[in-house]
Order: structure tokens, then sequence, then C-alpha cells
């Protein structure tokens, strides 16, 4: 009985020194359409300009404040310009509409890829229910 008590206690223990998501093996710029990602767990993954985008993990001035939600639209035919790593867990990615100020963790990368469809779909829903578009508003 403590020799099991002792397993799960080092087991929970060994837990907390994982990382929290495979390490990066590869990331490879498309510009201007989108990021690949590969990871030590074999998983990989085509991230678009546009998902990334409004997925940014930074505050923007381009964000629309909608009873407390963040959204942001009109950016599915947004580009990416240019990647610039920070550190060793990150990247900060320059986007056409000069939005730069997010830094994507590899922890965060692995995430929006695993999560992809489910993250998307969301994002158009809550469009819908807003009355807003993934297109840009055709200026007059």
């Amino acid at each position: 009985m403590i020799a099991s008590a002792l397993r799960r206690l080092y087991n929970s223990a060994s837990d907390i020194t994982k990382p929290l998501s495979p390490r990066l093996t590869k990331f490879k710029l498309h510009p201007p359409k989108s990021v690949e990602v590969e990871f030590s767990d074999g998983t990989s993954f085509n991230l678009s300009a546009e998902f990334l985008r409004v997925q940014s993990p930074a505050a923007d001035s381009k964000i629309r404040s909608v009873g407390g939600e963040k959204v942001i639209f009109g950016r599915r035919h947004v580009g990416i310009m240019s990647a610039e790593q920070i550190g060793n867990y990150g990247v900060r990615i320059l986007f056409d509409d000069l939005h730069k100020t997010g830094i994507f963790t590899w922890d965060y990368l692995h995430h929006l890829g695993a999560n992809k469809f489910s993250l998307m779909r969301n994002y158009i829903k809550t469009l819908k229910r807003h009355g807003l578009s993934r297109d840009p508003r055709v200026k007059k």
C-alpha cells in the first residue's frame, strides 16, 4: 500500500516536469499563406495566415470587443511577411496588416494545430453571431 502511494506520488511529480507539449522539430514559413510546424511526437500542422492572425495571443487595436468578447474580423486575405524566433520558446510573426506584437510559443502553436478545426469553427460561429465577416470591409 505504501509502495503504491509512493509510485502515485512519484508519477504525479514527474508529470510536473514534463513539457506541456512535444518539442518543436521544424518551423517552415510559406509566405504569405501559411506556417508549417512539426513536433517530436510526429504531429505536423499547416496553419494558415488567417488562422494565426485571429488566434494571435497579443492585444491589438484592430480587435472589436463585442459584449466583452475579443472578435477579430476581416482577415480572410491577411498574409505573413516574416517571422522572427524569440529565444528558444517561440516566434513573432509579422502579418501584412502590420500586426506583430504576438509571440507564438511552441506550446501555443501545438495547441493551435491540435485544435485547429474546432477553433476555426468557433471563430466562424462568433463572427456570424455578431454579424461580422472573414472578408475585409469594402471601402467606399
